[in-house]
């Protein structure tokens, strides 16, 4: 049988019809089938390869740490110079109070150990979360999710959350002395890159305060300059309680994590002991990449870049068919008038050489996430293959 077949046979399907691209190699912008052809990469492996693929300073961390060790021990208990440097750089990056790091295996276990952080310091149950907001699909992150069409076939799910309008004023309401945390995107991310007016965000976070809630801020897709700064919760001139990290944290390892102030995260270390346990997170290998991604993102101005960036595809990207273009820096949905039109677009992108996808909750939109290292004719070469696909798609309806 072909790795192909093999792969629908003994490979789990989280869809009816994945791409199943046949993988040889990626590097920078690119990746590359067993047949030689080469995909401008759109996506960056849903916000994650932010420094691209392969990028030499992140490969040269992961030749090194894994000549030194492995794992060695679950998760805290021995002193792990990885972990303990990379907690160190991010920290050094945000507000003084996000001083403590959890290290996870990804970033729907981050939302997951934030939110037995949160019932555990406040001591109270309540949850309130957004509509069409997305914070994983383990069995916590899937209460929170905005929409009852994922929710509803694995019911029951977690008690005592609750659902509300994103950038709502009214919603600030429901925020109360029951309430343990409110977990909110920064940006919306799968409702189509839908960012909230900065007021509203504002006194959403002083009602946190007032009340005594916490503020979870998830930062999993959004954070590491993809939105032209470092955090995207700095365009709004505010601070979480708790952050939420992912995707590219582990510079294309996997790795999550969930920061706070360490006075918050001691909470689970007793009553009871191990109130939070993981055997791979924060694994050496993956602090040591990410924190190489880290370092490459900060020393070569890619975010300051991002602006500009983002323009050019305004630029590149008009036809009549596109209806608008949300972009939050390197982070944009390009709607067309159907969930139907857009997935024959995706399809011709494929076909054209462009890795694109779609948004769990605006399926009639296109996903562009690419590598923050993506060039001007990199970014022409795949609006120009965009415009051709939307062509092909059309004349295919004919």
């Amino acid at each position: 049988m072909t790795e192909r077949e093999l792969f629908f046979r003994h490979i789990a399907q989280t869809s009816p019809s994945p791409p199943a691209l046949e993988i040889s190699h990626a590097a920078g912008c690119y990746i590359y089938d067993k047949s030689g052809r080469h995909y401008i990469d759109l996506i960056g492996g849903i916000s994650v390869a932010n420094v691209g693929h392969g990028h030499p300073e992140v490969l040269e961390a992961l030749r090194r740490q894994s000549e030194a060790y492995l794992h060695v021990m679950v998760y805290g208990e021995f002193v792990e110079s990885p972990q303990v440097q990379y907690a160190k750089l991010l920290t050094e990056h945000l507000p003084e109070h996000l001083n403590c790091v959890y290290f996870t295996n990804s970033g729907a276990e981050a939302t997951e150990g934030a939110l037995k952080l949160a019932k555990r310091y406040t001591g109270r149950s309540r949850i309130l979360c957004f509509e069409r907001s997305y914070h994983g699909s383990t069995h916590g992150a899937l209460s929170l999710m905005g929409d009852e069409y994922w929710r509803n076939a694995f019911r029951p799910l977690l008690p005592d959350v609750w659902h509300l309008k994103y950038n709502d004023i009214t919603a600030l309401d429901e925020v109360d002395e029951y309430t343990a945390c409110v977990v909110a995107e920064t940006v919306q991310a799968e409702s189509g890159i839908l960012a909230p007016e900065k007021e509203w965000l504002k006194k959403l976070r002083k009602k946190c305060y007032e009340t005594g809630a916490l503020l979870i801020l998830d930062e999993i897709q959004s954070g590491f300059g993809r939105t032209g700064k470092l955090w995207a919760f700095e365009h709004f001139d505010i601070t979480p309680d708790i952050l939420l990290l992912g995707k590219a944290l582990g510079g294309g390892l996997p790795l999550g994590a969930f920061l706070s102030d360490k006075k918050i995260m001691n909470s689970l270390s007793e009553n009871p002991v191990l109130g939070h346990i993981t055997t791979f997170g924060g694994h050496p290998l993956c602090c040591a990449t990410g924190m190489a991604a880290f370092l490459a993102l900060k020393n070569h101005a890619y975010m300051e870049q991002v602006k500009q960036k983002e323009q050019l595809f305004h630029q590149y990207l008009k036809h009549p068919e596109i209806r608008k273009i949300n972009s939050f820096g390197l982070w944009m949905a390009v709607e067309f008038d159907s969930p139907e039109k857009c997935r024959k677009i995706i399809h011709y992108c494929y076909q054209n050489g462009v890795i694109t996808d779609w948004f769990l909750f605006r399926p009639e939109c296109m996903r562009i996430s690419p590598p923050l290292i993506i060039e001007e004719d990199q970014i022409r070469m795949a609006c120009d293959r965009i415009l051709k696909s939307l062509e092909e798609a059309l004349s295919s309806q004919m």
